[in-house]
């Protein structure tokens, strides 16, 4: 169920945003059997109008739906009363997310940062709910003299989230510590980073000889990767695969990954990754962009890397993609990874980048010394 707010300004139209959605239920395992959208004048406490509430009830009927999936972040309030109009249950954008997030996950440090999403989600939430969370703590002797089962589960949720984030801490320490003795090495840094499902894995897969799962699935790499590679100078880099970016990422979601996304602040260099062949690159290239500014990475040296360019005749009537970004403000490299088309083009530019750096670097320095 996708909602769209007249007279407000939308960069992607219903049935994009739906069809993303639908990618997301795919990647949860799930099967869509029905998709609702509706132009309203303002959201309610059900998100939608009495007759739209009436005419999903009639589809989950009709098709004996488990779930009903609303595309943007529910208020608790909203999902109550549609999980009591509709007596089903209902989950938003982000519940969808952090279940894909869940999925994925492999590594230690990325199922504590989806662990910490999914409780800071999770409880403003808890009214209305019984949630018996002895499984993460409780139960006999936790609950204090007078406390009802509401508040007995809210502190449970939020000693366990101070857990996590003391756990997250000590990641975040240990990576600081990399970061520091990668910098007194002398290893520069460049990260791939891009829309999900953009190609980053196949492309880093291409570069570094790994062999990172790479499908065609949203979110199929959630942890951090970082291989070794030997520039054509004979220098070493090392190149990072992360976590890809999606529009409408709750703040939650950005936060518990702050350990992960934090990985992007000691590279040097930004590859951004751009599906070619998709037909809102654009969007999804603009959302990259408005992301890497909200982290505070709008300065950091970028290259943008056009990938997909085997399928580009296939995708197009005349053998065009419907969208190549152009940028006056960043280096711009064409290839296709699954085919390992011009990639030693991208790294001699990612090199050229490097040497830019150091000499920005020596200059700075030089005019330091000046003025002392």
């Amino acid at each position: 169920m996708a909602v769209e707010i007249k007279d407000k300004r939308h960069s992607w139209e219903l049935t994009d945003t739906l069809a993303e959605l639908a990618y997301l239920t795919d990647a949860a395992d799930a099967e869509v059997v029905g998709q609702i959208s509706q132009k309203a004048d303002r959201l309610t406490t059900t998100y939608v109008g009495k007759g739209k509430v009436e005419e999903i009830r009639d589809l989950r009927d009709e098709q004996k739906a488990d779930v009903v999936i609303f595309d943007d972040e529910l208020t608790p309030t909203q999902q109550r009363n549609l999980e009591a109009a509709l007596q089903c249950k209902v989950i938003d954008r982000t519940a969808l997310i952090l279940d894909v997030f869940g999925r994925h996950a492999q590594t230690h440090e990325g199922k504590l940062q989806v662990e910490l999403a999914q409780h800071q989600y999770l409880l403003p939430r808890l009214v209305g709910q019984w949630s018996h969370l002895e499984r993460l703590g409780g139960g006999i002797g936790t609950r204090g003299p007078g406390e009802t089962q509401l508040e007995t589960d809210r502190r449970i949720i939020r000693r366990h989230i101070q857990k996590i984030e003391q756990e997250l801490d000590k990641v975040r320490q240990r990576r600081d510590l990399h970061m520091e003795r990668r910098k007194r090495a002398g290893l520069p840094m460049a990260t791939l980073v891009g829309y999900t499902n953009a190609g980053k894995s196949t492309l880093f897969n291409a570069l570094s000889s790994s062999d990172v799962i790479a499908q065609d699935q949203l979110f199929s790499t959630l942890d951090t990767v970082t291989r070794k590679l030997r520039l054509s100078s004979g220098g070493d880099l090392l190149l990072s695969d992360t976590v890809g970016f999606i529009q409408k990422l709750s703040p939650t979601v950005v936060a518990a990954f702050r350990a992960t996304l934090e990985e992007l602040q000691g590279s040097d260099v930004l590859v951004h990754v751009i599906d070619v062949t998709h037909a809102k690159a654009a969007e999804q290239a603009q959302v990259v962009d408005d992301t890497l500014n909200d982290l505070g990475l709008g300065d950091k040296p970028r290259i943008l890397v056009m990938n997909k360019m085997d399928l580009v005749e296939s995708k197009s009537t005349d053998g065009q993609p419907a969208f190549i970004p152009t940028s006056d403000k960043y280096p711009t490299v064409f290839v296709s990874a699954r085919k390992k088309w011009n990639l030693e083009r991208l790294l001699d530019e990612i090199e050229g980048t490097l040497l830019q750096i150091d000499e920005l670097v020596d200059e700075e320095e030089e005019v330091e010394q000046a003025s002392d």
